[in-house]
């Protein structure tokens, strides 16, 4: 059987096509009797209102798109899982496009979503991404995410990635390390670049030589990474990596080489993924509220689109979070390769600076 239209609603309830659409809209005066008898069609009939023709006359949606630079991984699904709770809550639908890390499919991916969404957030770790946004969204609302750069004149939410990194770097030199070498995130990337720049800053104020070696954001160049720094004469005796991903990796090559984490090398991430509470050691993180971050951003856009002013940058301030990953160097640990059958410290996972 085809299904119900609107005509079909009106012809059995014996009003007209305008008298149906005040009823379902909510708009305009109608009769106790008019609304009982369209209720009664509607159920009837199994009528389903077409989304699009409603948009049409109402000029909106009720859908929002969301631009990543990428899809895969655990920090993007806890991201797109706490904008999801909130638009069913709200009552929005969510497109979801990756942008590849590309600024010119961010914009063929903010073209695409042009009539089809009233509102966009762009999670862009690009200067560029970030400028084409808001420049093709044209009179659309925009949020945008982890730019880099606090921008007062565009609604956005940005991580303080600076400060993160330095409080990761002081937390470790607090542990007693010395050697403390930074797997950094892709280069042009406004994320990783601050991040690095942190670390710069706090090894320089501790008077500490540095240590960087590159990595991409992912678990296979964190193992990359952290095989070149076990096989360094001056191997490093702790690591802050530019996000948990990683860290991750690198705490798995460093098992598979013959090194204890933290005995031999202490590990900190960022971002707090699931995966960080799981591995073993657990690993100590920068953790920044993936998901909560996530429902703020989609209350915040859904604020835009019923025209709420709004232009401020709101910085979320990463939460130190010591598990078993980091902690003092024991007795008999101070240089690398010493003995290996000193007990562990007791662990502090869970506990929050």
């Amino acid at each position: 059987m085809k299904p119900a239209t609107i005509r079909d609603v009106a012809d059995r309830a014996d009003v007209s096509v305008a008298s149906v659409s005040r009823v379902l809209n909510g708009s305009g005066p109608v009769t106790g009797a008019t609304r009982q008898r369209v209720l009664d069609a509607v159920e009837a009939l199994q009528y389903v209102p077409h989304s699009g023709a409603r948009s049409l006359s109402t000029s909106k949606t009720n859908t929002v798109g969301v631009i990543l630079p990428d899809l895969y991984g655990e920090f993007f699904s806890e991201l797109i899982r706490g904008m999801d709770v909130a638009a069913r809550a709200l009552g929005y639908h969510l497109i979801v496009s990756s942008s590849h890390d590309d600024a010119d499919e961010a914009a063929s991916a903010i073209r695409s979503m042009r009539g089809r969404v009233d509102g966009l957030i762009v999670l862009s770790p690009h200067l560029r991404s970030a400028n084409l946004a808001a420049g093709l969204a044209e009179r659309m609302p925009v949020l945008l995410m982890n730019g880099g750069a606090v921008d007062a004149a565009r609604p956005s939410i940005v991580v303080d990635n600076h400060g993160g990194a330095v409080a990761a770097v002081e937390h470790l030199i607090a542990l007693g390390r010395r050697r403390i070498a930074h797997i950094a995130g892709p280069t042009g990337n406004l994320e990783a670049e601050a991040r690095l720049a942190g670390y710069l800053e706090a090894m320089a104020a501790a008077g500490l030589p540095t240590m960087v070696v590159d990595g991409a954001f992912t678990r296979d160049s964190g193992e990359a990474a952290a095989a070149e720094l076990a096989a360094r004469k001056d191997r490093p005796d702790a690591v802050f990596a530019a996000n948990d991903n990683m860290a991750v990796g690198a705490l798995l090559a460093f098992q598979d080489a013959g090194l204890r984490v933290p005995e031999d090398i202490a590990m900190v991430g960022f971002d707090d993924i699931p995966l960080a509470g799981l591995v073993r050691p657990a690993l100590t993180t920068l953790k920044i509220q993936i998901a909560e971050t996530g429902r703020k951003a989609l209350e915040r856009l859904v604020g835009l689109i019923g025209s709420t002013a709004d232009t401020a940058c709101e910085v979320v301030r990463p939460e130190l979070v010591v598990r078993a990953s980091s902690q003092p160097i024991p007795t008999g640990f101070g240089v690398a390769g010493a003995d290996q059958n000193i007990v562990q410290t007791p662990s502090l996972e869970g506990e929050k600076l």
